[in-house]
């Protein structure tokens, strides 16, 4: 049977042909209402067809493109581009020192408007929006029966679990994830390889991990021979996952080795300035100060006043490692708050890397709306 049509009003054929999977409702003629999921043909202005995608009632995005090809099979398409993801994966990935990944990346794997992460043997899903909940109803039955994983239990994200917490393993050390109530099981997966080059970067300094959650980044430094490691998060039960995370990698707790400090990261770091304290390397991955284009001005003047004060705290020919998770600031910005929050600080910033997320969060050239984290790390002279 054939499937129902939407005509573009404007002119995006050159885009979509070229991979961009997004069609917004107002670059549609006037559409009749489809139930979220259905899948449509989209036809450019000359009425010829362009795409098939499912539909959105309710989201600014009204079809997320799955294919440009008119004859194909949903079914089979959604079961090959899993396989292909998680091949990926696995290609790249010791599942005996690393059990915890993102398998599907939405737009990246051709699987728009769904994200799937894996933790040891429980799988999250997350659909952005009614659209995607619908064209994936077969997701969780399809994830349970891969063979490679042995998914025990799929969360849905939104509507959460029972899976509670869970201990997996990430370049062999041990962390706890709470899928029921922690952000992003309280491990983001993103920083993997980021988290893995503070670790080989840590040997014999004092590290400061600022905005640090329940503890990545410092949990890598301890293990990577840190002289002292201190974790600040405002949030107190961040902290005391932290701490457990230490626990479970027999790590220090002690004074001496490690400091866990439940509270806000800038008042932590005007009080570390005026007692004259310095770190050999210092952490700053904040959560996103741009929601949208609108707080984009407010977020820069942020990371410029979280850029002086990191950079002040750090020891002379020390490290700075500054990271936004801010999608509406590109990286060209994102280095510049680090060079002038330096600067202001009376101090120089000089960048030796700068990169994204990992490796199971690739960005595809044809939607570069996918590229969110960036991750610097340069001296601070």
């Amino acid at each position: 049977m054939p499937l129902p049509t939407v005509r573009l009003k404007k002119e995006l054929a050159r885009s979509i042909r070229r991979g961009h999977p997004w069609v917004y409702r107002d670059a549609l003629a006037p559409t009749p209402k489809y139930a979220p999921g259905t899948l449509l043909e989209v036809l450019g202005k000359d009425g010829r067809y362009l795409a098939t995608g499912f539909w959105d009632a309710e989201s600014p995005i009204a079809l997320r493109v799955v294919s440009t090809q008119r004859d194909f099979d949903w079914s089979a398409t959604l079961a090959e581009r899993l396989a292909t993801a998680l091949e990926l994966r696995l290609s790249r990935l010791d599942l005996l020192k690393t059990n915890a990944f993102r398998w599907v990346h939405g737009e990246a794997d051709r699987l728009p408007g769904v994200h799937v992460d894996v933790y040891a043997d429980v799988a999250t899903v997350r659909f952005d929006g009614s659209g995607a909940r619908a064209a994936y109803a077969s997701l969780p039955d399809r994830l349970r029966a891969v063979r490679t994983l042995r998914i025990r239990e799929v969360v849905d994200r939104e509507r959460r679990g029972q899976a509670g917490d869970l201990e997996v393993l990430e370049n062999g050390l041990r962390f706890g994830v709470d899928l029921a109530h922690g952000q992003k099981g309280g491990l983001f997966l993103d920083q993997r390889e980021n988290r893995a080059e503070v670790g080989a970067r840590a040997r014999s300094l004092r590290v400061l991990n600022l905005f640090g959650y329940t503890g990545g980044f410092s949990i890598y430094a301890a293990a990577g021979g840190a002289l002292r490691t201190d974790t600040v998060d405002s949030a107190r039960p961040a902290i005391q996952a932290a701490r457990r995370n230490f626990d479970r990698n027999e790590l220090p707790t002690d004074a001496a080795h490690a400091g866990f400090h439940a509270v806000d990261a800038f008042e932590y770091l005007e009080g570390a300035r005026r007692r004259g304290e310095r770190f050999g390397l210092v952490i700053c991955d904040p959560p996103a100060f741009a929601k949208n284009r609108a707080g984009l001005a407010a977020a820069l003047r942020a990371y410029d006043r979280l850029h002086r004060l990191a950079a002040g705290v750090v020891e002379p020919g020390g490290i700075l490692c500054a990271a936004s998770c801010s999608s509406q600031v590109d990286r060209k910005a994102f280095v510049a708050s680090v060079e002038a929050g330096a600067k202001a600080a009376g101090r120089r910033f000089d960048l030796e890397l700068l990169r994204g997320a990992g490796l199971d969060h690739p960005v595809a050239p044809a939607f570069p709306e996918g590229e969110y984290l960036k991750f610097a790390l340069g001296r601070v002279r």
